[in-house]
């Protein structure tokens, strides 16, 4: 038999499938009672954040390693999309507060298509830990900080915010958790 025919017959099924979705449309059950205003509906909780640590784990005449370790914990059934976390690290146990550093875990969308990502699901009731580090360079300007790196008796105060969307990037809105941890 001519191929050209089977061609022909799964095309026009094809299109009589298609046809029959466009035709159908989606529905929306009116009577459901998800729909009818039933106060059973679950509100979705914010994320709840910890600081899990702070070390410097590395540390020489020249340069100091600090690693930082966050745990987010999603408190709802639902799954959650952690796009960013961003964050300052300040040491404030000599004479002043300083800066430190900071950074981004994570990848905020910008745009209409992205490729790739980098972004943390969090599944309903389970937690996940952010780490990150951070390289100072000693400039030889405080030397009571690195004496205290040294001797590891730093005192911390750690604050930024946590970027999260519901199951997908495209349901709901962007809701933002500020923070702020001293240790």
């Amino acid at each position: 038999m001519n191929p050209k025919i089977f061609v022909g017959v799964a095309m026009a099924a094809l299109a009589a499938v298609l046809g029959g979705i466009l035709l159908m449309g989606p529905s929306i059950d009116i009577e459901s009672p998800q729909m009818s205003g039933n106060s059973d509906v679950q509100q979705v909780r914010p994320l709840e954040i910890e600081l899990e640590e702070i070390v410097v784990s590395k540390i020489s005449e020249r340069s100091a390693t600090i690693d930082v370790a966050f745990e987010i914990k999603n408190p709802n059934d639902r799954s959650m999309i952690v796009t960013t976390m961003d964050y300052q690290l300040y040491e404030t146990g000599y004479s002043h507060s300083e800066q430190l550093g900071g950074g981004q875990i994570g990848h905020r969308a910008e745009g209409m298509v992205e490729f790739g990502s980098n972004y943390y699901t969090l599944l309903g009731g389970n937690s996940i830990i952010l780490r990150d580090e951070i390289v100072l360079r000693n400039s030889g300007n405080t030397p009571e900080l690195w004496s205290d790196f040294e001797s590891n008796t730093n005192t911390w105060k750690v604050s930024g915010v946590v970027f999260y969307n519901l199951s997908s990037m495209t349901s709901g809105q962007e809701n933002e958790l500020f923070f702020e941890f001293t240790q």
